[in-house]
């Protein structure tokens, strides 16, 4: 009898669990801003691009609101980065190895949530990126913004050394011009159920 009981509480319990928390899956394809930014002795950079794929799911609570990251999935083609110099592509795409390793990608299987839906989330998540052949573990934070629509804004912008993942940073002229080492990547995105 006394195990009858256990059992059911168990049960019950499970079942509350399931029903307070349930998970929201999001995505996005293209119709979103990424731009990679750095420096040369010359002048600053962008190279930018719309084009991508994001596949995000969040635990939610009963009343809906995030709690926290389960997955993420991101990736983009090398050569869908562009800036308005086409020399400066063809170096960019040379230090990325694009030939062997065209797809940039960043997963992860958790993350932080904090905040709220009426003031706006921040999400921490630590996944693996891969560009260039090589995968580190970077840490990327980002903003997002609930929309009347129930669609998510998500923005942020992560700093990355291209000596960290095997790149040489490209130069140009003759090495007259350098690019430095830091680059900055910057996305913004909507997600939608």
């Amino acid at each position: 009898m006394e195990y009858t009981k256990k059992t059911l509480l168990a049960l019950a319990a499970s079942f509350f669990i399931l029903f307070a928390t349930a998970q929201a899956k999001y995505s996005a394809k293209d119709n979103m801003s990424l731009i990679v930014s750095g420096t040369s002795t010359l002048h600053d950079w962008d190279m930018k691009s719309s084009k991508g794929d994001c596949a995000v799911a969040f635990a939610t609570n009963a009343s809906g609101a995030l709690t926290s990251l389960t997955s993420l999935q991101f990736s983009t083609r090398t050569e869908f980065l562009k800036s308005d110099k086409s020399a400066m592509d063809k170096n960019a795409y040379k230090a990325l190895k694009a030939d062997a390793n065209p797809v940039i990608t960043f997963t992860a299987n958790a993350g932080t949530v904090t905040g709220s839906e009426a003031a706006g989330y921040q999400i921490k998540s630590t996944g693996k990126l891969t560009i260039a052949g090589a995968t580190r573990d970077e840490e990327v934070v980002a903003f997002c913004k609930v929309n009347p629509d129930k669609s998510i804004t998500v923005t942020g912008s992560t700093k990355i050394s291209m000596k960290d993942f095997g790149m040489v940073p490209p130069s140009f002229m003759m090495g007259t011009i350098k690019t430095g080492n830091d680059v900055v990547l910057k996305f913004n995105l909507t997600l939608k159920k």
